[in-house]
């Protein structure tokens, strides 16, 4: 006996799409990004949903955990968080639960449960209770903005013991 089976691919992606499955799966991703032969960042995940078959909304799906390790500009930061999304077409991501994000080099350390990260304009953003702890200081609050390295915060809803350098 002789079986033949012929699908159109994008037969298979509408399929796949319409019931709402990925149209690939990766299971301990290590992916690592280059710019002009450069490193630029690693990510790291034991998952890997890729849905990048929606039209609407491209995204990819890290539902056992997302590390990212950024090698831009003169710091090293690491991310980390228990889930994430991110949304090809926009370039944000949302990272959610336990995030950490550190600065090796200044030494400084955000955690959050929720936070949300435009890769184009390299800026984090949340709305949910955080600590940021510098050398001096650790603020606490709800709600901030930042760049990726952590510096030039605007944090809200602030508490905690700043040293500042203003003379009055």
């Amino acid at each position: 006996m002789l079986f033949s089976c012929s699908n159109n691919t994008q037969e298979v992606r509408d399929f796949l799409a319409s019931k709402n499955l990925p149209i690939g799966v990766a299971k301990n991703a290590v992916h690592i990004y280059k710019d002009s032969g450069r490193i630029t960042s690693k990510l790291i995940t034991p998952l890997l949903h890729d849905y990048s078959n929606r039209v609407q909304h491209p995204y990819n799906e890290f539902p056992k955990g997302i590390k990212i390790v950024n090698f831009e500009g003169k710091d090293s930061v690491t991310i980390t968080g228990n889930y994430a999304l991110s949304y090809s077409k926009t370039s944000v991501s949302e990272i959610i639960g336990n995030v950490v994000v550190l600065n090796h080099s200044e030494k400084s350390r955000l955690e959050t449960e929720q936070l949300f990260w435009d890769q184009n304009t390299k800026y984090f953003f949340s709305e949910k209770a955080f600590t940021l702890i510098k050398l001096k200081d650790t603020i606490y609050g709800l709600g901030f903005e930042c760049k990726e390295d952590l510096s030039k915060h605007l944090a809200k809803k602030t508490t905690g013991t700043l040293v500042t350098s203003e003379k009055k």
